[in-house]
């Protein structure tokens, strides 16, 4: 895990009436949901039950070229994904969409999430016989998926009979021979919606953004448990019953991973960050001359900030837009070098000023140093960070890449180390007890800042879980 948090993924599905060049709509919604995952992406057409595919390693604009994109045929469904992966490294085989090939017809498998318990499942299915291709737990739901549509009279009632095996966090984009899926794990962990074209098209996205990227107008969220149907027949809907699960739409969602022109579950989460720049100015007043945001996702709360305490809000930072949001460099010089080549202080906003900085978190809090060091070089006189997420003091199991408390700075040590570890001023996180605020209710997962989670915890959780097994295999002697 390097020092900034990785996104989990981005899904997206068409369903249209007729044929069309349906690829470019799946481009543009990927290019929208870029920020999601930056390590792959896919995308499978189904023209007439046959599917075309491209996927690899890269960001979409490298991996679709224009000269790619014009060897896809005309087709009435299409999945699309991109990836940032929280189990399984990062090579072709685990790229998605997941395509299948099984008795009764093919597959194409697009997730979002992580399954909790996919080291106890993957190893089942081994002991049954099933011989896996990749090291992500997407194929574990595919396995299981294919093993009860053998029995099933539908793909969407193998789906709905999958659906118990699986704990923690999944958004699914599922396409048929013919028929486009989507559905959401009972506790709604992570974010997944649909709209409608003019023209009739459907279309399926993890985000509202990537929905108004291609012209669709938002109809709904995809409810906790809920699977939507898309089909020759029209659009219909089922509800898993699996008794009462509390809803736990990911609460950092709203602070760090979604695009802040998206509405996740009726909340603009540009709304949700100007509130938790409000609850840091009431919580941590100081006195100012400016505050700045670290950009991205820190901007919205500067913002909040700045309205709530009266302080002047400056732009502090420009952000070098060529350079990814997990770039990482191999050597502590190369990563400070990496900072400053990623981030430059305007030194005309902070020179001789008493600053508020706001970020969205602190990891291991490393890279809060470099910054607060990149203001104290542009002259900034006090450096007072805020931070619009209470501290990381748990592992997250649902699509974020924290996955072991030793590499949790507030794990570590007490506010006052922290912040002099960073070299700020002061220091302020958000308080836990004031998070409902952004979203107006108690409905989210906050484990990563409690300890509590909604689904038994896994005994093993290492990304490279899978890795390391297939590794032992080879290395062992029979």
């Amino acid at each position: 895990m390097t020092d900034q948090l990785h996104e989990e993924c981005g899904i997206f599905g068409v369903y249209a009436p007729k044929a069309y060049d349906i690829a470019r709509d799946v481009y543009y919604g990927l290019y929208a949901l870029q920020h999601r995952g930056q390590e792959s992406c896919g995308i499978v057409v189904n023209e007439d039950g046959i599917f075309h595919s491209h996927k690899d390693p890269g960001q979409v604009s490298q991996v679709f070229t224009t000269e790619e994109l014009n060897r896809f045929p005309k087709g009435t469904m299409a999945v699309g994904h991109v990836r940032y992966g929280t189990t399984g490294g990062n090579n072709r085989n685990n790229c998605q969409p997941m395509e299948v090939n099984h008795q009764k017809g093919k597959m194409a498998l697009a997730h979002n999430g992580n399954i909790s318990n996919a080291y106890e499942l993957r190893q089942t299915l081994e002991l049954s016989g099933a011989i896996f291709h990749s090291t992500s737990d997407t194929e574990i739901i595919a396995y299981i998926l294919t093993r009860e549509r053998l029995k099933a009279p539908s793909i969407e009632e193998a789906l709905l009979s999958a659906m118990p095996y699986l704990e923690g966090a999944y958004s699914l984009v599922l396409m048929s021979a013919a028929k486009l899926i989507i559905a959401r794990d009972p506790h709604g962990f992570r974010p997944l919606c649909f709209g409608k074209k003019a023209d009739g098209t459907y279309i399926a996205a993890s985000e509202t953004c990537a929905l108004e990227a291609v012209g669709a107008e938002y109809i709904r969220d995809v409810e906790p448990g809920e699977v939507v149907i898309f089909s020759e027949e029209g659009v219909r809907s089922v509800t898993l019953h699996c008794g009462t699960k509390e809803h736990r739409i990911c609460i950092f969602e709203y602070i760090y991973f979604a695009r802040p022109d998206s509405v996740i579950e009726g909340v603009s989460v540009h709304s949700a960050r100007l509130k938790a720049g409000e609850i840091l100015a009431r919580t941590y007043p100081v006195i100012a001359d400016v505050v700045i945001g670290v950009p991205d996702s820190g901007l919205d709360a500067a913002l909040g900030y700045s309205r709530f305490s009266g302080i002047p809000y400056g732009i502090g930072f420009i952000k070098n837009k060529y350079i990814g949001r997990t770039f990482i460099a191999p050597s502590q010089d190369e990563r400070d070098s990496g900072v400053r080549i990623k981030l430059n202080p305007v030194r005309e906003t902070v020179e001789g000023k008493r600053v508020v900085l706001v970020d969205d978190s602190i990891v291991r809090g490393t890279t809060s140093g470099r910054i607060v060091r990149l203001l104290r070089d542009a002259g900034a006189k006090e450096i007072h960070v805020r931070i619009s997420s209470p501290p990381f003091i748990s592992p997250c199991y649902y699509g974020t890449d924290i996955d072991a408390k030793d590499k949790l700075v507030a794990c570590q040590h007490t506010m006052s180390e922290i912040r002099q570890m960073i070299g700020a001023d002061s220091l302020g996180y958000l308080p836990l007890k004031y998070l409902h605020e952004l979203v107006g209710h108690d409905g989210y997962c906050r484990a990563c800042f409690s300890g509590e989670y909604a689904t038994p915890v896994p005994e093993i959780t290492s990304k490279e879980r899978f890795e390391k097994r297939l590794s032992e295999k080879e290395n062992a002697t029979f």
